[in-house]
């Protein structure tokens, strides 16, 4: 594994990336909740970028995989942060943004905050407003009464240690939220989501092709598929996918 280079953001955090050199539009990848820039899709992704001579950048978030902070210390609107700003200092003109899972909430997030830096987007099993609509909506009382009292409560994962769900995350989560009001997505949207995904439910999918705004948004299902959406053929739908929102970028 190479050696990271690091940013420091304008919020004082140093937050580790890999960068390729290609053609613009580049391609940014913007990882899930509590994932890192090593995963299958990312790396993946820097190859595929590679292969077709195109600009890649992936980074880790504050409190994930090699950046600064501790984990627990972050939020939504921070997480966005590093993203918006390793954006502005490491890219240059409109990028393609590709979010998985959380990833595709920032991505929305950055959309809304820097629309001018953005050509395209791509979403991998996207989960806008999940502090809200699926941590929040879930807790039980005595969940919500141990959040309250002790400004954190621990969750089960499929992915290894429990997730510790703090107070400020649910907090900054409605703070960010962008299902609520209205979402314009000006240039080409591919959202791409498994039926077997136990995380993502479809029906955020399809919330979110109803929600938001554009002239050229297509969601696709994928049957079997699950939320890591990392096996051969789903690796490969996310590369074509990419590639049919750049030679889309202009036309909407």
């Amino acid at each position: 594994m190479t050696q990271p280079e690091f940013y420091t953001s304008p919020q004082g955090r140093r937050l580790a990336y890999h960068q390729s050199e290609g053609e613009g539009p580049g391609v940014v990848f913007l990882g899930g909740f509590k994932s890192d820039m090593e995963g299958t899709k990312a790396v993946y992704l820097e190859d595929w970028a590679r292969a077709q001579g195109r600009a890649f950048l992936r980074f880790d978030y504050s409190g994930h995989g090699q950046s600064s902070e501790e984990f627990t210390a972050g939020g939504i609107g921070d997480w966005a942060e590093d993203a918006m700003a390793v954006i502005s200092a490491l890219t240059e003109g409109p990028q393609v943004l590709v979010g998985s899972s959380m990833g595709g909430w920032i991505s929305l997030l950055c959309a809304r905050a820097m629309p001018e830096r953005v050509a395209g987007m791509v979403t991998i099993a996207a989960a806008p407003d999940f502090t809200e609509d699926s941590m929040w909506a879930g807790f039980d009382a005595a969940q919500r009464a141990t959040l309250e009292a002790e400004g954190q409560v621990a969750l089960p994962s499929d992915y290894g240690e429990p997730y510790i769900i703090t107070k400020r995350l649910i907090e900054d989560g409605r703070e960010n939220l962008v299902l609520r009001d209205p979402l314009a997505l000006p240039f080409p949207v591919r959202f791409l989501q498994g039926t077997a995904d136990e995380d993502v439910d479809m029906s955020v999918a399809l919330r979110l092709l109803d929600h938001a705004e554009g002239g050229d948004m297509r969601l696709t299902i994928v049957e079997g598929a699950d939320h890591r959406f990392s096996d051969a053929d789903c690796l490969a739908l996310i590369g074509t996918s990419i590639e049919e929102v750049t030679t889309r970028v202009g036309h909407v």
